[in-house]
């Protein structure tokens, strides 16, 4: 593939991708030993507050709430107005879930940016899933977690494998805005940077 051809080399930006997030709920996040909670709860946030700074379409799936509990309760206040999908098939690949997968497609976007819990299962098969029917996909990896390190490192490893390309979130954020004189960058700054990372935070709001 030629380099013109190649849509990955196309930086993300508001007008071109979505943000798919899943399962951010407490007994996923209960069973999660493969890094710091606080820092893949902030990562997620973080990401949905940004898109919800720029008007980026964002996609909330859940499995088995009854159970697993409600979506983050912080993401979901984002989004009022915005259906939370609790797939119907409680299965591992979100998009097997024809509503949550119909809410991705009709925003006709080719970039999709997902990130879920747990790394080795729902985030990797859902973003198998779009590779599979041709979407760029993006995983964001420092907002996932799993059961084990060794389950989140090669979940991670058969992702980049399959060509899902990894990014965090103060890089996802940045591409987003693209430059400092976008005229979000100062909200950016105070509700998304300053709130998750360190050095660009600092001494900016």
């Amino acid at each position: 593939m030629s380099n013109q051809n190649n849509g990955n080399l196309e930086l993300l930006a508001d007008n071109n991708s979505v943000l798919v997030l899943i399962d951010y709920q407490p007994t996923m996040f209960s069973g999660v030993a493969s890094g710091d909670k606080t820092i893949i709860r902030n990562a997620a946030y973080c990401a949905a507050k940004a898109a919800q700074i720029l008007n980026i379409p964002v996609v909330l799936s859940t499995i088995n709430p009854q159970s697993n509990g409600n979506f983050l309760e912080e993401v979901t206040a984002l989004f009022p107005n915005q259906e939370v999908y609790a797939r119907v098939i409680p299965g591992f690949d979100a998009f097997e879930d024809e509503k949550t997968w119909n809410a991705f497609k009709v925003t006709g976007r080719k970039k999709m940016v997902v990130s879920g819990l747990w790394t080795s299962m729902c985030f990797a098969y859902t973003a198998l899933h779009g590779l599979k029917e041709g979407y760029e996909v993006y995983g964001l990896m420092d907002a996932a977690g799993d059961s084990t390190p060794d389950a989140h490192r090669y979940g991670i490893e058969r992702m980049l494998q399959a060509g899902v390309i990894p990014i965090t979130v103060e890089s996802l954020v940045s591409e987003w805005m693209h430059a400092w004189s976008n005229p979000k960058a100062g909200e950016l700054v105070k509700e998304v940077y300053s709130k998750y990372g360190y050095m660009i935070g600092l001494g900016r709001v």
